[in-house]
């Protein structure tokens, strides 16, 4: 197996791994950096991580006994997978989607079954109610808004795959809050289905990696026996807590950066690209002429770095832009008007 990378090149504008481009109040900094001699460095941290849990908890208005937390949200799937995946046992995606379901899953030893999106990577509730009857998964995963392909999950998608599987359904939102859909509102004791999502987006601390997921009470025992002790360190659990202070703040840098994503959308359009809707921070994409790849490097000659997909399931030719600041969204579009005008695509 390879392991799951995303190039990290040496330039001007750096669009390609979905983090924010606004930072983090200046006065959540200057708390967390004032916790730092609060904290008894000699002393073990809060296993559990309870107040950091009853924060996010009273955010989703929910139970604590609710939330499971790890160091990012793709520790809370691989913690699922520990759970209820492994040998002998499907683990169920729909492709293209976040590459990193499929690699934990492979790492699990779990058996694992991909089964293609529409022909606009969108996905129907009769595809998903179709493939939970014929591999009855035990974990179902569902990315709402899909990455890389940004399109929120059709909510009768979510309903058919929680009715119509014997496992668990995993709703990943990482980037929920960039859209009009969340699956917090079907998450009860008496179902089981989850939803994970991150602190690296919308609340602006990728470099803390921290991320949670909001489902039944008895999931969440179940993850605490394949957590190791004291995964969580006392310092993230501070930062978590800290950053849950400042919603107001995290939902301005959200409007903005929707609204920068439809101009840049907007512009790219204009381009004579075949650019697909986006309800996240970042944007899919293909030239209509030409390859990928060269658009990537000419891009990359341009200063500008993007992610190229093609090597993905069903994603030939195609590159993912982040929503950037305005500027880097402006310099991006230069760029790429260049390569377009130029032929090198």
């Amino acid at each position: 197996m390879a392991g799951y990378h995303s190039p990290q090149v040496d330039v001007d504008v750096r669009l390609n791994t979905n983090e924010s481009p606004v930072e983090p109040p200046r006065e959540l900094i200057d708390a967390i950096a004032a916790e730092v001699g609060e904290i008894a460095w000699n002393r073990y941290p809060d296993r559990r991580a309870g107040e950091l849990r009853a924060a996010i908890g009273a955010l989703h208005g929910v139970s604590v006994n609710n939330v499971f937390v790890a160091n990012g949200s793709n520790e809370v799937i691989q913690a699922l997978l520990l759970a209820y995946a492994g040998p002998q046992r499907t683990v169920l995606t729909f492709e293209p989607t976040y590459q990193l379901h499929s690699h934990i899953a492979r790492i699990t030893g779990s058996h694992l079954v991909n089964v293609d999106r529409d022909d606009d990577f969108r996905l129907s509730a009769a595809v998903v109610e179709d493939a939970c009857r014929k591999h009855a998964p035990a974990v179902t995963f569902l990315c709402s808004p899909n990455n890389p392909t940004a399109m929120s999950e059709d909510p009768a998608a979510v309903s058919a795959a929680l009715a119509h599987t014997p496992g668990i359904v995993v709703v990943d939102e990482a980037y929920a809050q960039f859209s009009r859909f969340t699956a917090l509102d079907l998450v009860r004791d008496d179902a089981r289905l989850v939803v994970t999502r991150t602190f690296s987006k919308t609340w602006s601390m990728a470099a803390a990696r921290l991320g949670y997921l909001v489902g039944p009470r008895w999931l969440v025992d179940d993850l605490d026996i394949v957590t190791l002790p004291y995964h969580l360190d006392a310092l993230k659990q501070r930062v978590g807590v800290l950053s849950l202070r400042h919603v107001a703040e995290m939902e301005r840098a959200v409007a903005t950066i929707v609204a920068e994503r439809e101009r840049t959308a907007a512009g790219m359009a204009a381009l004579a690209l075949t650019v697909w809707p986006s309800e996240a921070n970042f944007i899919l994409f293909r030239p209509r002429h030409g390859s990928g790849r060269d658009l990537w490097n000419a891009l990359l000659a341009e200063g500008i770095l993007v992610r190229d997909c093609g090597s993905w399931p069903r994603l030939t030719n195609c590159l993912r832009v982040t929503v950037g600041t305005p500027d880097e969204n402006s310099r991006f579009l230069r760029a790429l008007g260049n390569c377009v005008r130029d032929g090198r695509e």
